[in-house]
């Protein structure tokens, strides 16, 4: 079994970044845009909370990968834990834990533990290439999280669920990250509300 862990001080509250990462179609935002890393929920419950489901979809080093995770751990402002329930993997799991060091800082630590199929061989192809590329993957993530989340202050995640599917519907016409959708969105909604200046 292989376990990758990596943490970061984020400048923002504790309550804005676990809400960030309590949307698990966020995590797809954290990870280079050549992945095509997509997350879906498929049934949510209890506000994203335990027993939600999404699944997981990206192209992992030429390789696509498809899984279902569902949360089965879930403490307000403290950590979130999901696990895979059908997969490529043996065994799939990831823990973000949320420590607030300040009112407005949060020390972030994202963990995932995972077996690779295929016996030896797969335990061969992990060491050799797929842990480095999970590693950059999970560090790159929190440096996107950081730069999202210091970068523009208060960031609209507290809206429901069916404008949540608008901005995924909008995010696959116009193929690019969540943040950027929404920040499309945002800024053709001013266009709209902005009058034209008299010449």
């Amino acid at each position: 079994m292989t376990t990758i862990s990596k943490s970061m001080t984020i400048n923002s509250p504790v309550s804005e970044v676990f809400t960030y990462f309590a949307r698990p179609e966020h995590m797809a935002d954290q990870f280079p845009e050549n992945m095509g890393l997509n997350i879906i929920p498929i049934e949510v419950k209890n506000g994203f909370g335990v027993g939600t489901i999404f699944r997981i979809s990206g192209d992992f080093d030429g390789k696509r990968l498809e899984w279902d995770c569902e949360t089965i751990d879930y403490i307000p402002h403290r950590k979130i834990v999901a696990k895979m329930i059908e997969g490529p993997f043996k065994k799939w799991q990831i823990e973000v834990e949320f420590e607030e060091i300040d009112e407005k800082v949060t020390k972030t630590g994202i963990s995932v533990d995972y077996d690779m199929p295929m016996g030896p061989l797969g335990s061969f192809i992990d060491k050799v290439k797929l842990k480095k590329i999970a590693e950059r993957g999970i560090e790159n993530g929190l440096y996107r999280v950081k730069a999202l989340l210091e970068g523009t202050g208060s960031i609209p995640v507290y809206i429901t669920l069916d404008a949540y599917r608008q901005i995924l519907k909008e995010k696959e016409r116009l193929n690019c990250s969540v943040s950027d959708t929404i920040l499309r969105m945002f800024e053709n909604q001013k266009e709209k509300s902005t009058p034209p200046s008299a010449s």
